[in-house]
């Protein structure tokens, strides 16, 4: 479990800043665009009718180990365990789908992965006290995510240079199917969504598809075009804003909102 103190402070800071909301469509693709990880969304998940609810537990889990009580904590990884025992599938002969398990650390890896990139990526262009000492430092406590995934602590690269060189090589792995497409399209068309979240997801699709790797997003299909750009530009600025003019309190609403879910979970028996 992550150890509550100063190993963590620069996590503690930098999970709960609201903008860094805006790249997290950005990890739900990356980490659909694996093909194991693809296909046991698609078949151990309700992603289909309700897509948003994979970035809400993504968040829940985040917010947990980075600022959470221990008793938060505690429940978050127990529910992940219970959630994540009967997602594995064998491999489909006809179809050539892989098999997959959620207790498989490569995977485990992956997603943990692709939190820290997403959260490098837009907290350089929108947090104004970013800086490579900050993302050094971070980059030693993501590793902490993935711990808590039941991810052996030695599959994190040693540094960032490291990291880098793994991820880069991940990238060329990916791959992305019609089914992965459609289950992005339904995560920014959020049907089951409030009418609130609704209206935003039109926006949250252009900054996602603006901040993925340029393979990536030819891999779902998306075009970079003059609009999508503008509309990312609006958003990082905004973004920008409000990390330099909001109060923290008010910044970190959503996590405070998200905690009080967690909260609710029952224990494991």
């Amino acid at each position: 479990m992550l150890n509550v103190g100063r190993e963590r402070d620069r996590l503690a800071k930098v999970a709960p800043e609201a903008a860094l909301l805006l790249g997290a469509g950005r990890a739900i693709l990356l980490q659909l665009a694996d093909p194991q990880v693809g296909r046991a969304v698609a078949e151990h998940s309700d992603f289909a009718a309700n897509p948003l609810s994979r970035l809400l537990h993504t968040l829940d889990y985040i917010y947990a180990l980075s600022n959470g009580t221990e008793e938060q904590q505690r429940k978050i990884i127990e529910h992940v365990d219970r959630v994540h025992g009967p997602i594995h599938g064998s491999r489909d002969r006809d179809s050539g789908e892989p098999a997959y398990s959620a207790f498989d650390p490569r995977l485990q890896l992956w997603v943990a992965a692709t939190l820290y990139d997403s959260a490098r990526v837009i907290g350089a262009q929108v947090l104004p006290w970013w800086s490579v000492e900050a993302g050094n430092e971070l980059y030693q406590q993501y590793a902490r995510l993935g711990d808590a995934l039941q991810m052996p602590v030695d599959y994190w690269p040693e540094d960032e240079a490291a990291f880098d060189e793994y991820y880069s090589a991940y990238l060329e792995k990916l791959s992305v199917s019609a089914s992965v497409k459609a289950q992005a399209e339904a995560l920014f068309a959020g049907t089951q969504a409030p009418w609130w979240i609704r209206l935003g997801l039109p926006l949250m699709r252009d900054v996602t598809i603006a901040q993925l790797p340029a393979r990536v997003r030819e891999l779902f299909g998306y075009e970079l075009t003059a609009s999508v750009q503008r509309r990312n530009r609006w958003a990082l600025h905004v973004a920008r804003s409000v990390s330099r003019g909001l109060p923290r309190c008010i910044r970190v609403l959503p996590m405070r909102i998200i905690l009080r879910y967690v909260d609710s979970l029952s224990s494991a028996a």
